[in-house]
Parts: C-alpha cells; sequence; structure tokens
C-alpha cells in the first residue's frame, strides 16, 4: 500500500494520473464509475452549478470533464477519493 504521506506530497493532477492509470490496469470499473458519478457533484462544490446540470443530462461534456478530472478546482474536490483509492489499491 502506498503511504498516505507520500501521496499527500503530490499534485493532485498526479494523483487523478495514477488513481485512473491504477484503475484501469485492474480493470476496476467500479472505481471509473465512481469517478464519473462524482464529477457532476465536485462540479457543483468548485462553483460551476449550471455546468453541473448540464453534465448530468449529456454524457460527451461529462466524459470531457473526466479527461481533466485532476486539474482546477473540480480536481482538488476529487483529491480525497484519488488519495483514498491509492491508499487502498496500491
Amino acid at each position: 500500500m502506498a503511504e498516505t504521506q507520500d501521496l499527500e506530497s503530490l499534485s493532485t493532477k498526479e494523483l487523478h494520473d495514477r488513481a485512473v492509470k491504477l484503475a484501469v490496469r485492474h480493470g476496476d470499473v467500479k472505481f471509473l464509475w465512481e469517478l464519473l458519478k462524482s464529477i457532476p457533484a465536485a462540479s457543483a462544490a468548485a462553483g460551476n452549478l449550471g455546468e453541473s446540470e448540464l453534465d448530468i443530462k449529456y454524457l460527451l461534456p461529462l466524459l470531457d470533464d473526466y479527461r481533466h478530472a485532476g486539474e482546477g478546482e473540480i480536481g482538488e474536490v476529487l483529491r480525497p477519493m484519488y488519495l483514498d483509492y491509492l491508499t487502498k489499491h496500491s
């Protein structure tokens, strides 16, 4: 298992990339699906209320957000999710 302290020192983008790469490598569709479902709420928490409503209705914007879910305010909201996953599965 990865040390939480070591993971905490990584940027949110690095955490996102590592968590997604690990989930893909292990075929962890559950984590990837949870990440996709969490993006609209993270977007709302980051202050993008209008965008979060659109994401629920349209798959393509959601998939685009998925690609960038390790960046900016949305990435920061999702950071605990990445830390938790990497701590448990690395």
